[in-house]
């Protein structure tokens, strides 16, 4: 196979993204919305405020981030309260998006990002990171004006990574869009949504590997819910009963169809689902060619009911969330190597751009 040539910003992120054995095992602690949804079931909605995400945050880094190979966090309410948390030998990612997104498109439907202001990757890179992450929101059936907006944000993302030479781990998310799948007044999906997220999921990374987005790692959903299958459509995950889409033979397939997919690697999101499902979809996006998980609310979203109390919040972390990490560390144990991805074939086919005995001089600085 011929040789990969990485540039030495990209090449070094890699390195301290992933663990010794070359796969992602890291926490995502970088929500902001949802963070306050959850807070508002604790404490009176008007009154979170910007102390209460930061408080969370802090604890849950403070306790979890030992546990993973890396740690997402947002510059907002994360980053400045946790910078002194993170272990000097866990890799930092920060969010570049803004919380939420802006609605757009015939009945309001549509989703359009956008960035957080005032920050950039050059920012990013000066505060230590390791990697930007960017979120966007993805339906193939949008508009032409939302797809080119979306795709515009992640061009632009992409330029400023490799300009300040990061990596960019980009997170893609689908959303209901059409008649049939819309909830109604609920958040749960239609059976409608579900049965079409294999081709969603599909046609979204199809798009995103293209070259002009210079994604270097992509943060993608399960293509399924496994909620549907035959296998657990009884309850088994939240005591519902549905009618079976797909079974698990056909969701092997899909998973195996999205990583042939994918040029870059790839890891799994957890998309707040409950931990015993985030598990079993680790476990076959991990033997379907995935290098990984980047998991966030299904590893620590139970301390947040025994807020503010504080020492309680970090006992359930201690016990509880670090229990669920090492068992999705062993549900990961089949996960791909970065390296082994097909876009490097192994380790020795991966070398320095421009490595030569010129390139200190060659290399370009901020």
């Amino acid at each position: 196979m011929p040789q990969v040539k990485m540039s030495a910003g990209k090449f070094r992120g890699f390195k301290v993204l992933a663990d010794g054995d070359g796969r992602f095992r890291m926490m995502a602690i970088d929500q902001r919305g949802s963070l306050r949804r959850m807070l508002s079931k604790v404490l009176d909605p008007d009154e979170v405020g910007h102390d209460d995400l930061r408080t969370v945050k802090k604890s849950v880094v403070k306790v979890l981030s030992p546990y993973s190979s890396a740690t997402l966090t947002d510059p907002v309410y994360g980053y400045p309260g946790c910078l002194g948390y993170i272990p000097k030998d866990v890799g930092l990612l920060l969010a570049y998006e803004e919380t939420g997104y802006t609605k757009a498109g015939e009945g309001g439907h549509e989703r359009r990002s956008s960035l957080i202001e005032g920050w950039s990757a050059r920012k990013a890179k000066r505060a230590g990171a390791d990697a930007v992450k960017l979120l966007i929101y993805w339906r193939p059936e949008a508009s032409d004006e939302t797809l080119e907006h979306q795709s515009s944000l992640v061009r632009k993302v992409g330029k400023e990574c490799e300009e300040v030479d990061l990596p960019f781990v980009l997170e893609l998310v689908s959303y209901p869009l059409l008649k049939d799948e819309l909830p109604g007044g609920t958040s749960r999906p239609t059976p409608a949504f579900a049965k079409r997220k294999p081709e969603i999921v599909l046609r979204t990374v199809q798009e995103f590997s293209k070259p002009e987005y210079k994604a270097d790692l992509l943060k993608i959903e399960f293509p399924a819910d496994l909620k549907y299958t035959e296998e657990y459509c009884h309850g088994a995950f939240d005591g519902e009963k549905r009618r079976a889409l797909y079974d698990l033979d056909e969701v092997e397939d899909f998973c195996r169809m999205v990583d042939e997919a994918c040029v870059v690697p790839w890891v799994i999101l957890s998309a707040g689902v409950e931990v015993e499902e985030f598990l079993a979809n680790v476990e076959l996006a991990s033997e379907a060619g995935a290098s990984g998980f980047l998991g966030g609310r299904a590893i620590w979203q139970g301390c947040t009911k025994f807020y503010p109390d504080v020492e309680a919040m970090e006992k359930w972390l201690a016990t509880s969330g670090a229990d669920n990490f090492r068992r999705l560390r062993e549900a990961s144990r089949n996960a791909v190597p970065w390296y082994e991805h097909r876009r490097f074939g192994g380790y020795p086919n991966v070398l320095l751009a421009g490595g030569g005995g010129e390139w200190y001089r060659n290399y370009e600085g901020l």
